[in-house]
């Protein structure tokens, strides 16, 4: 019965989870091929090509991240599709064409190693900057091997730290010791599949002898380890993610952890001697309660004491919601939606009073590319349904400076955004944006995209594409913010 049973529930196409094998791909050509038949057309070739222009052009914004004097980036184009990991001066990041020192070529690299290798980032140093742990996944797995890497020779180290292929996560703690969560053995992963076990690994020892500073539960996700090695506020931060919405956050302090006791469903970070808690549902704290979609700050000492007086850095309200934020080393950049189009302001630590940026679009989505912790310098990126993206430029309370700017890839000088409210049964109201040609009398071909997961927001974007292969041809495209997005935050 046990036989019949497993032969009933068989699925008979379980071979093709194997993506990349010949004969999965020849089973999607086949199914694919009577829809291409029957609009494979003329028409549809043009269409096809005005398309890959825009997906495949070089002329994009490469966006950066500091790291000392230089500006890090990683790209991919026709000649290199497994990607360059490069880097740059500001002045010259500046000019039309940067003067780009290449570090690692990812495609010349699987030459050489007869991998196909895709990049899976690489964690640097800090503050010396003199090494990176590299990781680079077969095939573009979930699961890569680590290797480190000396910034100088641009050579990975012989004997350095090196991890085999698995879901693996680590961390430098200093230049000769890392701390690793990876597949261990019998027991060291979660449910999940992710590092439940993290281990301080000294350098010249094999892994096997690393010592455990930290674990998590089987049912747990993942733990997870990371050093901030800010000169007079080191620490190190554990984590044991519970669940897809739920963390307990400890800090290392010795032999002793000290649970951070904000709520497991916040979100938590910590930088110098600040504590930030972003709150996903309501917080009594001492005698207050504070709503969810809250910022919250607080000395972090004395909140691990037990004497801080937590300070209200935002509060939600029926129109506007946080959307996040990045630190300088002085000043906490904060950008919120506001009937879901991007404000920005800066925070000054201390007094927390909220300054509007100046020289940000309106009606636009604009989001922080990359902030330096370690100084006043920060990158904002702005665009809007008809605008391509503008990199601006800021540090501390100065002027933003335009650095770099997409091109444009339709003609959007007769079409029009509107944004509208619609109230659902219960008096939701729902926000919507609808984009078409400034000369439309009435109804015609529309194209409704809506989204409500995860409190990921919805927010004015630029498609080359979809402007090119519908707007300009007479489409018009809503996006609908249905609740579920975080367009008025979490709940």
């Amino acid at each position: 019965m046990t036989s019949e049973a497993a032969q009933d529930t068989a699925d008979p196409y379980l071979w093709l989870e194997d993506v990349t094998a010949q004969e999965s791909l020849d089973w999607v050509r086949a199914r694919n091929e009577p829809t291409l038949a029957r609009f494979r057309d003329a028409d549809f070739e043009r269409m096809r090509t005005e398309a890959l222009e825009v997906l495949d052009t070089d002329a994009r914004i490469p966006y950066v991240v500091r790291r000392g004097e230089y500006l890090y980036n990683f790209w991919r184009d026709a000649a290199n599709p497994r990607g360059l990991w490069r880097r740059t001066t500001l002045d010259s990041y500046r000019t039309e064409d940067p003067d780009w020192d290449v570090l690692i070529d990812v495609d010349e690299l699987g030459r050489v190693d007869d991998e196909k290798w895709v990049w899976a980032g690489a964690g640097v140093i800090e503050p010396e900057y003199t090494r990176a742990l590299v990781g680079l996944s077969p095939g573009g797995s979930d699961a890569s091997i680590v290797r480190e890497f000396d910034m100088a020779t641009r050579q990975f180290v012989v004997d350095g730290f090196e991890l085999p292929e698995a879901k693996s996560q680590i961390a430098w703690a200093d230049e000769d010791t890392v701390l690793v969560g990876t597949d261990f053995g019998e027991g060291s992963l979660t449910e999940s599949g992710y590092p439940r076990v993290v281990k301080r690994w000294r350098r010249g020892t094999p892994l096997s002898d690393a010592e455990t500073v930290f674990e998590g539960a089987v049912s747990d996700v993942r733990v997870s380890a990371s050093v901030d090695r800010t000169p007079g506020f080191e620490r190190t931060l554990l984590g044991r993610a519970i669940d897809f919405w739920n963390e307990e956050i400890y800090e290392l302090r010795g032999p002793e952890l000290i649970r951070i006791d904000a709520p497991t469903d916040a979100g938590v970070s910590i930088h110098r001697e600040w504590l930030l808690i972003e709150l996903r549902s309501d917080w009594s704290f001492g005698a207050q309660t504070y709503g969810a979609g809250s910022l919250l700050a607080a000395d972090y000492d004395e909140f691990l004491a037990g004497t801080a007086e937590l300070r209200v850095v935002f509060v939600p309200d029926e129109h506007t919601a946080l959307n996040h934020y990045s630190w300088t080393r002085d000043r906490l950049v904060i950008v919120t939606l506001a009937d879901v189009a991007s404000r920005v302001e800066i925070v000054t630590p201390g007094s927390w009073q909220r300054e509007p940026l100046a020289g940000i679009p309106t009606a636009t989505n604009t989001v922080i590319v990359t902030a330096d912790g370690n100084g006043d310098e920060f990158f904002l990126d702005s665009s809007s349904f008809v605008a391509p993206s503008r990199l601006m430029r800021g540090t501390g309370d100065g002027p933003l400076d335009e650095i770099k700017s997409a091109p444009a890839f339709f003609d959007a000088e007769n079409l029009s955004v509107a944004q509208y409210f619609a109230t659902s049964d219960d008096g939701t109201v729902i926000p919507y944006f609808v984009v078409r040609s400034s000369d439309a009398a009435g109804p015609g071909p529309t194209m409704l995209y809506g989204y409500g997961g995860f409190e990921t927001a919805n927010t004015p974007g630029y498609s080359g594409v979809l402007g090119r292969l519908w707007l300009t041809r007479g489409g018009t495209y809503v996006l609908a913010n249905i609740r579920g997005g975080g367009e008025y935050g979490p709940g």
